[in-house]
């Protein structure tokens, strides 16, 4: 039995006026008190979490960027922006999980009430605004978890679906790094830089984001012009050679993701993340949010299944107009095996989830990753790559 599903989530999702940020928070202080050691007296609770959520299945293994993925399924940048439970995720069957977003000054983000939930649309509207305590504090934290250079195998070409690291990796760990809203976007790039040069040696790839629809312009550095120099800087002080990622909106014309992908190939970049939220309204069942207000006057950016077609849409032309050379993390709209296995076939290397995992629970992981070692065996394939675009 789901205990999530028959109990959990009904009890909170039944109090209209119980604020989902606040129960999101206290759900990440109990998962901070786990992962920091305060429950090292209950070493028999982190292994009890482990054994019920995680699949062990070696079909399921990625090679990418010299990490290894132990499963293609992510946790999403947004849940633990501050790296609270970091060192927790993998316990709880994720293949991976990607920090953030984070920016290089501590920020409070944008005035409260900024998460609502929309169930009959099985999605969630966010205008958090990059809420977080800086990059430097970040750092501090993962550093303290002995969260380092664990599996990054330096100087490795990026590209490389194949290499071995250089010592097991089971959850690696991204950082999405976002631009602080004081920060003129004429200095975005040193902005983006200073966070990435404090945490360079604390993940093991990183995100650049410029597709929030939270923080005022920021979506416009997705333009050409304006990205350019964010990413020829960040690559220039990527010593290291970190796997460098840039995430993309759901919303842009197929012309200006066609720039993007030349500019991730121009600069080398790791692979592209598609997508974040969306601003579209159009076809939801929700009208009113708990504000009062209709949901089409209401700022913010609608994650979960509302974004699930288009998510895969641009997956399917970055991977066809990069003939499957440029690794995609696809994300939007996962709830079920199916919706994985849409995303991978579609050409996704790599998954991640947050929307689905809040309204499926944490056995979403488990039934997502058995649905999708069976439908390799349907599809007759030995390994989870050879699904990609088939």
């Amino acid at each position: 039995m789901d205990l999530y599903q028959t109990l959990l989530r009904p009890l909170l999702f039944s109090g209209l006026r119980t604020d989902p940020e606040w129960l999101h928070q206290q759900s990440l202080n109990v998962l901070g008190w786990l992962d920091d050691g305060s429950a090292s007296q209950l070493p028999w609770l982190l292994a009890q979490i482990e054994r019920s959520l995680s699949v062990s299945d070696p079909r399921l293994h990625q090679q990418l960027w010299g990490l290894t993925f132990a499963n293609p399924m992510g946790l999403a940048a947004g849940f633990d922006k501050d790296g609270i439970a970091a060192g927790l995720w993998s316990r709880f069957g994720f293949g991976f999980a990607e920090l953030g977003t984070v920016t290089f000054h501590a920020q409070p983000g944008n005035p409260q009430p900024r998460l609502f939930r929309l169930p009959l649309d099985q999605a969630v509207l966010n205008r958090m605004g990059f809420n977080n305590h800086g990059a430097a504090a970040l750092a501090e934290r993962l550093k303290g978890k002995g969260l380092g250079i664990r599996c990054q195998a330096s100087g490795l070409p990026q590209h490389s679906s194949s290499l071995q690291p250089l010592a097991p990796c089971p959850s690696p760990i991204g950082i999405n790094l976002g631009k602080s809203k004081i920060t003129s976007l004429e200095e975005a790039a040193a902005d983006y830089v200073g966070s990435f040069r404090l945490l360079k040696d604390v993940g093991d790839y990183f995100v650049v984001n410029v597709s929030s629809p939270n923080t005022p312009g920021l979506r416009s550095l997705q333009d050409k012009a304006q990205l350019e120099p964010i990413l020829q800087a960040l690559q220039h002080e990527n010593t290291h050679r970190k796997p460098l990622l840039v995430k993309i909106a759901p919303d842009l014309e197929w012309g200006a993701i066609a720039d993007v992908i030349d500019l991730a190939q121009q600069h080398h970049l790791a692979g592209i993340i598609a997508t974040n939220t969306t601003i579209q309204r159009d076809g939801l069942k929700t009208q009113r949010l708990s504000t009062g207000n209709f949901v089409t006057k209401e700022a913010g950016g609608i994650s979960g299944a509302p974004v699930r077609a288009r998510s895969t849409e641009v997956i399917r032309f970055i991977y066809k107009e990069t003939q499957g050379q440029l690794p995609i993390i696809g994300v939007g709209g996962i709830f079920t095996a199916d919706d994985a296995w849409e995303k991978i076939t579609a050409g996704a290397s790599l998954i991640q989830v947050y929307t689905g995992w809040i309204y499926e629970g944490p056995w979403m992981v488990q039934r997502v990753l058995e649905g999708l070692a069976q439908k390799l065996d349907q599809a007759g394939l030995k390994t989870i790559e050879e699904a990609r675009s088939l």
